[in-house]
Parts: C-alpha cells; structure tokens; sequence
C-alpha cells in the first residue's frame, strides 16, 4: 500500500486558512532515485512505465535536456502544483537543462517545473501543457510522457545526434521560404507598420501568448504604479521623475495592446491575416511596455536602496501596518451597514473584502518577522524583499477597505439619482396623458414607465435595494418617454434633458469603471486577458466622453453609455475569472479562504506579487518594478524564480482561467517558478 505523508515546509509557507496557520501537502515531494517516472498513483502499467523510462533517456541521450515525471494522487490545491514540483525538483537536485512535470491524477492538475533561465522558453513550456491538458483530460497517463517528451525535444538547443540539427535545418529553410512569400503580399495592418508575424507559430498559440502577454505587463504597470507611488511618498516628484516617464510609455503600449486586442473582440469580423498581425502586435506592444520598465529596474532599486537601509524601510513599514489596524474593523462595519440596505448582488464586488484585507494583513505581519530575522542575521537583501512584500499587502489592505465606502457611496448616488429621475418621469407621465394618441402608442409607452416607476419605488423603498440597476432601468424608460414626448417639447426642453442624462450616465460610468478597478486592482491574478481588454477600453471611453462633454454633449453621451456597458461586462468576466480561478462557488470557493495566503486568495489573485515570496528566498524577474524586475534587483540580483508568462487559460474542463498565480524559488536556487500548469 502506497505511504502517504503531509510536510510543513516552515514559516516561510505557511498558509492562511480560516484563521489557522497549516501547510501541507496531499502527498509529500517524492525522491527519484534512478527513475525518470515516479508513479506514486499506480496508473502505468508495468510495460507503460518501462516505455516511458526508455523515451525520457532516450531524450536525454539525443539532446541537452533532461525530463522527469512524477504521478501523484493529489496535490491539495492548484497553488501547490506549483511549490509542489519546484521543492520536488530542488530536492532531487535538478540542473539548468532539467525539467520536472508533475501530474495529479486524481486532483487533476498538472505543472512542469523549470530551471531559472533554462534554454525551453516560458511560451513554449505553456504550449506543452495545453497539449498535456488535452491528452490527461482523456486519461491517457502514458501517452502524456511523449507528449511531453516531444514538446521539449523540438525546442532542444543541442544534443549528441546529428538529425536534430538537420531537422532544424530543413525548418530554417521552410521558414525562410514563407517569409519570402508572405512578405510578398503582406495584409493592409502589416504593411501599416505592424511587427513582423513569425508564419511558424500557429494561431491558437500566438493568441495565448497575445493574452498571456496582455496579463503580464498589465500586471507589470499596475504594480510598478504601486512601487512608484511608495517611492515618490519618500522622495518627491523630482527624484522619481525618470521613472513616471517610463511608466507613462509602458501605459501609453499596454493601452495601444488593449485596442487592438478589443478590435479582435468585437462583433466585426477580421481577416485572417490581421487577426496574426494584431496578434503579433499585441505581443510586440507588451514586450515593449515591460521593457521600458526593465530599462529602469536597476535605478529604481538604488533609488529606495531597501537592503542598505533595511532597518529604517522596517520601522517605516511597521508605522504603515500599524496604521492599518482598523481596516478589517471597519470594512467590516461598513459592509454591515451595506448589507442592511442592499442586495447582495449589489455588494458582490466588495464582498469578500474585509477576509481578503485580512489576509494581507496576516501575510504583512509575517513579512516584516521575517525583515526583522534577516535584519538580525546580516541579510539585507533577504530583508529588501520582505520588506517590500509587506508594503504591497498593506497599501492592498487598504484598498480592499477603501472599495467598500466607495462603492457604499456610489450605491447611495444612484439611489439619490434614481429617486429624481422618479419624479421626472412622474411628470413626463402626466404630460403624456394631455397629448394626442391617435395609434396608441403613447398610451403603451405610459404603461411601460409607470410599471418602471413603481417597481423602482417598491425596490428603493425595501431592504434589498438594487439602485444601480434601477437607475439603468428608469434611464431605458425615461429615453423611450422622452422620444414619445418629443414633438410636444421645445429646443430648450430638449436640451435640458439631453443634459440631464449625460450628466446622470456619466456619474454612473465614472462610478462602474471605478468599481471594476478596484475589483482587478485586488485580483489581478485571477483575471484574464479578456476582462482587462473591457476594463481598459472601458476607461478609454470614459476618458472620451469626459472630453467631450461640452464640445459635443451627444457624441459625449454615447462614449459614457459604452464605458457604462463595457464596465459592466469587465465586472462579469472578472468574477467569472475570479470564480473559476479559486474552484467555483464565488471569491471563498463556498467555504473559506481556499489555498490561504500561500494559495489562490492571496499569492495568485494579486498576480504573484506577494504570494511569490513565499518561503523567503529570492527570485528572478522579467516585468518592471513591481511586476518582477524590481524583485529581483531588491533583493541584490539574488537567483531564483519570480514571475516569467502568464498565460490565458483555455475552455472546456479547465475552465478558461487565465493568468495563474506564479510560484517561487526553493533554496535561493535554480527553478523558475514560472506561471503556468492548472487542471485537466
């Protein structure tokens, strides 16, 4: 009978779970010995294992890397696919060209864990697991080793056999010829100027990794906005100045990515070659953004010099935490008092708020132990990165109890609003009655408001008020009285009106585009790419409208309704992103802090920011200050893992969830902790 074991893996992964600090695994990470199949599940069969055995050496044997696979039971939760094959893989001592896929047969998930800057790019380890999901969702274990097997040997970078190389050769040549002839009648976006498209990758990877790319450098310039936000809180506008010009021309790409990644969204229908060529744009755009971030990593780093002045950095964000203390308290109090007056559909945003601030107040306090261990024990990088870490948690915290007064006040707005426009329509019916209706149809259109008015009233007037919907239901009755009143109003009549509801949309959209930031702000790693597409044109429309507002009231007009209509949609993807990403059953999963602070609640919803260090350590970073190249420069340029792609997950039974939450580095060494795996 197969042994089963739980680990506790220390301080540094402890997980946040209802309150109680435990960390475990359904099964321990196992040792290899000679194998390159561990099947810990019984799956194979005795001739299947000895077939997979012969593949992974003869891998090993005909190129420059190295693959093991480990069958498992379970791994607890999704989070822990990833702290699972990373400690696997430290501990049976892994190199650079080594690579470790761990399967859980019956928590249905799977990860491969890779070396820090080894030569299989992150793109290509998210297209072999896509092809891995497709085959274990099929319960082919055996056949998911060739798969694998496959998937890294045709991006080998060398090896002991000549037919590689040539194979490579053949491909060069196949790609130079379809260069030429696709350089030759180029689409119209192409010759616009847009990035060279690579013909050799196919369209369903090169939309995962536009998506992926999306994720990652909007996370990037969120979390650098919070870096630099800390930095000029310390230093002033003139000191950070070179650093908001970077971040200003990472937004100024990512918001141009979003565009185009909106025109692919949209109803239009594109051709096939600006669907590659935008596509490739978006990617180009992205690499661009994080890039420019990049540039200034070093120079933020010696900026806020956090691991050469470890303990003032610690006793500043002790003051910060200490400041916080109230925060649960009162989002608490606040919500109370919401969900008093209001629906629940109405609160759903903010829900959760007050145990999500919580959780980033218990992680906080465990960072700054750990400063304060460091400190004592002469690391000042190992400092740095805690440090920074509590920061993030806090000025979240924060903001999770901010949302909550400001959708509180946003709800009482629309209430306000929607009571007003009640007796606007009140008068509008009296004034229709007095008019001729000769077809009936000002008689119908009477009918139809008074039944918006009353159920209005009813829902105002009870304990579960829904004042946002309402107010969009009254505004839908007041534009269809208003175009039955028409002909009996004059140009100023008109004109007020036509005030009036830009003035009451455009309240609505500012209100909804807010909402839905604070919603990603908080949860951006449990959000895709097709959310924040809405949310940033939503904001551009937003933008628009406001612009316009007196030069051109009806153009403004209907940029409000579409940032009102895109906000909203936002707000749906993300929470169905969100609900997929934590197992179903809404922000706790249907029943707690599911995977904790280590797990998909705290580490994965904030997009690897914090859950990343988990366990101390340092890590590697690809994407700006706050999204990872910061991390790493604070840290002293320490080893290890932090950040690579995050990809955009795919339908079926895998849910579509994108932008997994990142792992970390075990050992200050060698694994990437890449984003990445899911379930099957």
């Amino acid at each position: 009978m197969r042994a089963r074991w739980t680990v506790a893996l220390g301080a540094g992964l402890t997980l946040f779970l209802g309150g109680t600090a435990s960390a475990a695994f359904a099964e321990d990470p196992v040792s290899l010995g000679d194998s390159y199949v561990y099947d810990g599940s019984d799956v194979l069969t005795s001739a299947e294992e000895q077939a997979a055995q012969e593949r992974l050496a003869a891998l090993t044997a005909d190129s420059d890397l190295g693959l093991w696979v480990v069958y498992v039971d379970d791994f607890e939760n999704p989070a822990d696919a990833v702290t699972w094959a990373d400690t696997t893989a430290e501990r049976n001592g892994l190199g650079s060209t080594q690579y470790l896929l761990a399967i859980a047969t019956e928590g249905r998930q799977l990860y491969i864990s890779a070396p820090t800057d080894g030569p299989v790019s992150d793109q290509r380890l998210d297209a072999i697991e896509q092809d891995l999901f497709d085959v274990l969702g099929q319960g082919d274990w055996a056949g998911a080793v060739d798969v694998a097997a496959d998937g890294l040997e045709s991006r080998s970078a060398g090896g002991s056999s000549g037919w590689p190389w040539i194979i490579g050769l053949v491909v060069v040549a196949g790609i130079v010829i379809v260069f030429v002839l696709v350089s030759r009648k180029r689409s119209p976006a192409q010759a616009a100027g847009a990035p060279p498209v690579e013909p050799e990758i196919p369209l369903d990877e090169l939309q995962r990794r536009a998506a992926s790319a999306l994720i990652s450098a909007d996370d990037a310039v969120k979390s650098s906005e919070q870096e630099l936000g800390f930095a000029i809180a310390q230093f002033g506008d003139e000191a950070t100045a070179e650093f908001r010009e970077a971040l200003a021309a990472a937004k100024a790409s990512v918001s141009r990515a979003f565009e185009r990644k909106q025109q692919l969204d949209d109803a239009e229908e594109d051709a096939p070659a600006d669907v590659r060529a935008w596509n490739a744009e978006i990617v180009s755009l992205c690499e661009q953004a994080e890039r420019s971030l990049a540039d200034k990593a070093q120079a933020f780093a010696q900026l806020r010099q956090l691991d050469q002045n470890a303990p003032e950095a610690l006793a500043h964000a002790q003051e910060k935490r200490a400041q916080a203390n109230g925060v649960v308290a009162e989002a608490q109090r606040s919500l109370g008092d919401l969900s008093a007056r209001y629906a629940p559909e109405a609160l759903a945003t903010v829900s959760d708020n007050p145990e999500q601030a919580q959780a980033r107040l218990t992680f906080a306090d465990e960072q700054l132990a750990s400063a304060q261990i460091a400190i004592g024990a002469g690391q000042g990088g190992e400092a740095a990165v805690a440090i920074r870490d509590a920061e993030q948690a806090i000025a979240q915290a924060r903001q999770l109890g901010t949302a909550v007064d400001e959708l509180g006040a946003a709800l009482g707005e629309g209430e306000r609003q929607a009571t007003d426009l009640i007796l606007e329509l009140e008068g509008d019916v009296a004034a229709a009655r007095q008019l001729p209706d000769e077809d009936g149809q000002m008689a119908a259109a009477v009918a139809r408001t008074e039944q918006q008015v009353q159920t209005a009233r009813q829902n105002l007037s009870g304990s579960a008020r829904r004042p946002l919907a309402m107010l969009e239901a009254l505004q839908k009755a007041d534009d269809e009285i208003d175009r039955a009143l028409a002909g009996g109003r004059d140009a100023a009549q008109r004109g007020r009106r036509a005030e009036q509801m830009l003035a009451q949309t455009l309240i609505q959209a500012r209100s909804q585009v807010s909402t839905a930031e604070q919603y990603l702000s908080a949860r951006r790693g449990g959000v895709g790419a097709d959310a924040r597409t809405r949310l940033a044109q939503a904001g551009a429309e937003l933008s628009r409208a406001e612009g316009l507002q007196q030069a051109d009231p009806a153009a403004s007009l209907a940029h409000a309704q579409s940032a009102l209509r895109l906000a909203g949609d936002a707000i749906s993807l993300m929470q169905n992103d969100v609900s997929v990403f934590t197992g179903g059953g809404g922000m706790l999963g249907g029943g707690g802090m599911r995977g904790g602070i280590g797990g998909d609640i705290v580490g994965g919803l904030i997009g690897g920011l914090i859950g990343s260090s988990l366990g101390g350590g340092g890590r590697r970073s690809t994407s700006g200050w706050g999204g990872g190249g910061l991390g790493g420069m604070l840290g002293g340029g320490m080893g290890g893992g932090w950040g690579g792609s995050a990809r955009s997950g795919r339908g079926g039974s895998f849910g579509g969830r994108s932008g997994r939450s990142g792992g970390r580095s075990f050992g200050g060494g060698g694994r990437s902790g890449r984003r990445g795996g899911g379930r099957f």
